[in-house]
């Protein structure tokens, strides 16, 4: 047992040492293994303690959660219920509103349908209008067409400016102050001549229409083409406008002025404004130039002269019928101081016998209040009494 069991730094142990502490060692895990024991019993017994206390509580929670449960089941029955009666309300308001959406959406169809059935009316309407119209274009696009071959042929277009300027005659002034194609003493016919009332001599009028030279102008895109074309402008225009002087202004026969009518206002316009100098030679020729607007005023002024011309040859006649109404004015003013002579002594009788009858009331009234004695005569009964005497004695 003395045995040297184990040596540790320097110190050596023996084996009754090593055994004693060896016990001793077991005797302190027995120890300890009882004291673990003891509490593992006491921690099971507080563990099944805690368990017993679970226990009633998840009872107490069990009968919680079916009482809930009842409740819930319930509440969820309950609100069967009223779902049941929501959704039966619900599909009520949503066949009322179904049917009132149909009712409107059949109404806004009618509607849409009777005012697109207006719409395809008025549009038939705007249809047919614009055929008309189209119709129009088409008819008046062939006399476009036609009126450019008339332009197009010389004699067409002087029989179109001279129908329009006879158009413009005949429109302004009576018949028997014109005459067309009028033939003069030298056997020449102008378009036409019209009679002045205080002159006996016939203002000539004939119609020209430069149009080659115009649109020869107006097409010109060079500067060489425009020269050419007012060249030839001036040279139509004079050869117009001498010839009308040379044929139609006699001496004495005519009148100092002829009118040469352009029937067009831009051809006009064309010669006014770019070619001057042809206007005032044309003046100097004796020869007018004029559009359809300045004829028309220079057919007013001419009616307007023969107005006047006819009130003065009228003028004799009217102070002829003056003088005879004024005679009859007289004889009708002593006819009146005859009648008021009449009227004066028929007042003046009148006022006599108006005079008579108020004597002839004086007197019956003085004889109404005559008074007589004695009571024998009755009441309200005028006796006679001698006429001549009372009267006499009133006066």
């Amino acid at each position: 047992m003395k045995d040297i069991f184990l040596v540790v730094s320097g110190h050596a142990i023996t084996v009754g040492e090593a055994v004693t502490g060896f016990a001793c060692v077991v005797l302190a895990l027995l120890g300890a293994i009882a004291i673990m024991l003891a509490r593992a019993s006491g921690a099971r017994g507080i563990e099944a303690a805690r368990r017993d206390a679970q226990v009633g509580e998840l009872e107490q929670r069990m009968a919680e959660v079916a009482r809930i449960q009842a409740d819930t089941a319930g509440r969820v029955h309950t609100l069967g219920e009223v779902l049941s009666g929501r959704q039966a309300e619900l599909a009520r308001a949503v066949s009322e509103r179904l049917d009132a959406v149909t009712h409107r959406l059949g109404q806004s169809m009618q509607a849409s349908a009777q005012n697109t059935m207006e719409n395809l009316a008025k549009l038939n309407e705007r249809l047919a209008v614009i055929d008309g119209a189209q119709k129009n274009i088409t008819d008046l696009a062939s006399q476009v067409t036609s009126l450019r071959e008339v332009l197009a042929n010389k004699q067409a277009r002087g029989a179109f400016g001279q129908g329009r300027m006879e158009a413009i005659v005949q429109d302004g002034l009576p018949k028997d102050s014109y005459a067309f194609q009028y033939t003069l003493s030298n056997g020449k016919r102008p378009d036409c001549a019209v009679f002045l009332p205080t002159d006996s001599r016939p203002l000539i009028i004939d119609a020209k229409f430069p149009l080659e030279g115009i649109s020869a102008l107006r097409s010109a895109r060079s500067e060489e083409q425009k020269e050419l074309a007012a060249r030839r402008v001036r040279a139509d225009v004079t050869r117009h406008f001498t010839d009308i002087a040379e044929r139609y202004l006699i001496p004495g026969e005519t009148q100092d002025l002829a009118l040469m009518f352009v029937p067009s206002e831009s051809v006009y316009a064309e010669l006014y404004d770019g070619f001057d100098d042809l206007i005032q030679k044309a003046y100097r020729a004796q020869v007018v130039l004029v559009s359809p607007s300045l004829l028309m005023l220079a057919i007013q002024v001419t009616q307007q002269i023969l107005k006047d011309a006819r009130m003065r040859q009228a003028a004799h006649e009217i102070r002829t019928e003056v003088g005879n109404l004024m005679g009859d004015l007289a004889r009708l003013r002593e006819r009146v101081l005859n009648l008021q002579k009449h009227f004066g002594q028929a007042n003046e009788d009148v006022a006599q016998i108006l005079i008579s009858a108020d004597k002839v009331a004086k007197r019956g009234g003085r004889i109404e209040t005559l008074e007589f004695d004695g009571d024998d005569a009755p009441a309200g009964r005028v006796i006679a009494a001698p006429l001549s005497r009372k009267i006499t004695a009133a006066e």
